[in-house]
């Protein structure tokens, strides 16, 4: 998966409808999100997006892409989200593994907001 395909694919995932989510999410993928439980598995985690409003607006800034091996695309950046008045930042993290050519899904992502003081 070339660069911009492997960004399209992480936007997919914040603007996404439920069906989209649960299409490229792995069933053994573990998420740590910043509410509770804070860390979630592959069917929990589809359960909690499927039930959140999606975001209308994505922002990425500090994008940085490894390949460690063939089959295997980890990627970190920064997130701003915005749908309606309500606003989210993040640094993130997801890892995709290949299935088959041309069929990737998420076993791993990470949110880590901004502290505020």
């Amino acid at each position: 998966m070339d660069d911009n395909r492997v960004w399209d694919f992480e936007e997919s995932l914040w603007i996404g409808d439920a069906e989209h989510y649960r299409e490229l999410i792995d069933a053994e993928c573990l998420m740590v999100l910043p509410v509770p439980p804070y860390v979630l598995s592959g069917d929990e985690a589809v359960a909690t997006v499927a039930n959140t409003p999606r975001w209308t607006s994505v922002e990425f800034a500090d994008q940085r892409i490894a390949r460690p091996e063939e089959g295997l695309i980890v990627v970190a950046y920064h997130i701003a989200v915005t749908r309606g008045d309500e606003h989210y930042a993040a640094h993130c993290t997801s890892t995709y593994r290949r299935r088959a050519h041309d069929d990737w899904q998420v076993v791993q992502h990470q949110q880590t907001p901004p502290l505020t003081r």
